[in-house]
């Protein structure tokens, strides 16, 4: 398993395709799925040049965990579940033994990508403006996003995709284009909203709701493995999973009336809480000193 789990980790730096055609359209169709999706939160990266170091950080540490983190943990818990029921039962209740996969999933990826977020926020004084730790995690989002983008068209082009496949297919031939594109905005709104969450003194509620969410996008799979859902619905319920993350993210981007300031810290307030009780003491002092 430790030859896979490297080997699985190091095709993300190869070129299956051997096309250097092939890889650069891979790579460009990746940066601009992430960029049209980024574009959306409007994040400032040219006046806080620290934001691209938060980019590449998220998309090596995710990858990281992705194969030596999340597929040992599911293998484990594929495993697990064997020991009580054969495969062709796990098989048949897919709905049910998928949950621990697809939880491990949410909880390492979401996790990961939230690294770097949290090394700034910590740097910050754990004190961020809610709009920046949105636009924070949305970069740290985008960077995996478009890492991982990357290897996915590798993938398909190395599995001998070419127009005749369009022709003679269809929609199935771009099908793994359409997923890859609404699973970058996931993967944006998804960091995004955790950033959020940490910025307003909620990392906690907003990282296991994002992880749940993320589970929730991965859980088409088990689906499609069930019947349930036919390959083409599976691709529109990504895409709407997707973009009513997004929306969430976005509205709060930019709705109206939200003020841009940053969170209350215990510093300050305890600041207030002093400021509010010493009129309190002096004048409970004062009577005490008047008094008879």
């Amino acid at each position: 398993m430790t030859d896979y789990m490297i080997n699985s980790f190091l095709s993300f730096f190869q070129n299956p395709s051997g096309s250097g055609i092939y890889l650069a359209v891979s790579v460009g169709l990746a940066i601009g799925f992430g960029a049209v999706w980024l574009a959306c939160y409007w994040p400032p990266l040219s006046k806080r040049p620290w934001l691209w170091a938060v980019l590449v950080g998220s998309a090596f540490l995710t990858s990281v965990a992705l194969w030596f983190i999340q597929y040992p943990l599911q293998v484990l818990a594929w495993k697990a579940l064997g020991h009580f029921w054969s495969q062709e039962v796990l098989i048949r209740w897919i709905l049910l033994t998928a949950l621990p996969t697809v939880i491990i999933s949410g909880l390492v990826q979401e996790g990961a990508k939230l690294v770097p977020v949290v090394v700034y926020w910590r740097r910050s004084g754990r004190s961020v403006d809610p709009r920046l730790g949105l636009a924070l995690g949305a970069v740290a989002g985008a960077g995996f996003a478009i890492f991982e983008a990357q290897w996915a068209h590798n993938q398909v082009f190395g599995s001998g995709w070419t127009w005749e496949v369009v022709q003679n297919y269809g929609f199935w031939a771009v099908g793994p284009f359409w997923e890859r594109f609404f699973t970058v905005a996931a993967h944006i709104a998804f960091s995004a909203l955790a950033g959020y969450g940490l910025a307003r003194g909620r990392g906690w509620q907003y990282y296991l709701i994002v992880s749940a969410l993320h589970g929730l996008l991965n859980y088409g799979t088990a689906l499609y493995g069930s019947g349930r859902l036919t390959g083409v619905h599976v691709e529109i319920y990504i895409a709407v999973v997707a973009l009513a993350v997004t929306g969430w993210a976005l509205w709060l981007r930019w709705r109206k009336g939200v003020a841009a300031t940053e969170p209350v810290t215990e510093t300050q307030l305890q600041t207030e809480t002093d400021t509010e009780t010493r009129p309190q003491i002096e004048t409970d002092t004062e009577a005490h000193t008047s008094a008879p």
